[in-house]
């Protein structure tokens, strides 16, 4: 007799375009069906969405807000009944757990998507918040975290048991890969950094650095934020207008690693920075800052990268020579990270909990 599949329910506030997002709609639409019956509540609207979803099992609440969008949250999780529910970031993490005691056959899983102490240096202090999140997370039965930096954090910030927390890495989710023509030319280094333009990514020190350096490059900027029209400014008083090219969105960002000799990484604090590991999926290597996050568990200083402590160090490997070997960058992700690694530690824990 076949055993009965466990009803997990995946949820997030919108399927913008973010890692979180990204990441937990892979996970829903790719776990084991033949034994887990998955769904996918967005509290956003559908026009929203950035990622392809499978329409028998995702489902749009199309509201503006998560706070206003708690009723409806409720009467689904009634109506379905999941075995376990896991939700992604902050506001709706802290919402869930709040909820929680009201489901006690229900387990409540939440995934955390940064290094809170250090990412709070970069928004606005809120403490009602902080209030409800200390009072919330307890209340769950598992806290997913991306690195063992973000579970150490976690565990000091909320007084979370170490046997509730639960150390997942993010998964290669490689789907499309549609090669660009080839660089213009072999002496013109190619630079790339894709990521949200906001004051925790560190964009204006990478272009500061590249200002400072004497060999032929171009810098492509993916990514659009709050920091986009300063950095233009930068760019044209820093020189730099005919080095660069910003891409404000992409939903592919395999070509444009591909075409790449190098991608830039200047972050002051990472949860688990996705592009980092798609760059070495592709054989691209990295120059990246040590700092708070998973970015050292991926980067093999070296082998896929460099990973470096100064902006001195970070200005010398630009300008420095290495025949990178892009098979030996590929196969340093390639079996830590892949789908089945990573789905197989996810699908593990909605059985065992």
């Amino acid at each position: 007799m076949m055993s009965k599949k466990r009803k997990v329910l995946f949820i997030l506030p919108t399927l913008r375009a973010g890692g979180a997002e990204k990441i937990i709609s892979f996970v829903s639409h790719t776990i084991d069906n033949s034994r887990f019956d998955s769904k996918l509540l967005i509290i956003g609207p559908q026009t929203d969405a950035a990622y392809e979803t499978d329409p028998k099992i995702t489902y749009f609440l199309n509201k503006s807000r998560v706070l206003v969008a708690i009723p409806q949250v409720v009467l689904f999780l009634i109506k379905y009944k999941p075995d376990v529910v896991l939700s992604s970031i902050g506001h709706l993490n802290t919402i869930m757990g709040l909820i929680s005691p009201i489901f006690p056959k229900t387990k409540f899983i939440i995934r955390e998507a940064s290094v809170i102490s250090s990412f709070k240096k970069f928004i606005k202090k809120n403490n009602l918040y902080d209030y409800l999140s200390k009072k919330s997370y307890p209340m769950v039965d598992a806290v997913i975290c991306q690195s063992k930096d973000m579970a150490n954090d976690f565990r000091i910030l909320y007084n979370i048991p170490s046997d509730k927390l639960f150390i997942i890495n993010n998964p290669i989710t490689r789907r499309k890969d549609t090669t660009l023509e080839p660089k213009i030319s072999n002496d013109v280094k190619q630079f790339i950094t894709i990521g949200r333009l906001s004051p925790e990514k560190g964009h204006e020190p990478l272009l500061r650095m590249l200002s400072k350096i004497n060999i032929d490059f171009h810098y492509t900027i993916v990514g659009d934020g709050p920091e986009r029209e300063t950095l233009l400014e930068l760019i044209q008083e820093l020189g730099l207008s005919d080095k660069i090219t910003h891409i404000a969105y992409t939903n592919n960002a395999y070509p444009y690693l591909r075409a790449s000799d190098i991608l830039l990484q200047g972050s002051y604090v990472e949860g688990f920075p996705n592009v980092v590991l798609e760059s070495c999926s592709v054989g691209t290597p990295v120059i990246a800052f040590d700092v708070p996050g998973g970015t050292k568990e991926i980067i093999i200083h070296d082998i896929n990268g460099f990973l470096v402590n100064e902006e001195s160090e970070f200005i010398r490997f630009l300008t420095l020579f290495k025949d990178w070997q892009k098979k030996t960058i590929m196969d340093s992700v390639k079996d830590r990270f892949s789908e089945k690694t990573i789905l197989g530690q996810y699908e593990r824990l909605f059985e065992r909990i």
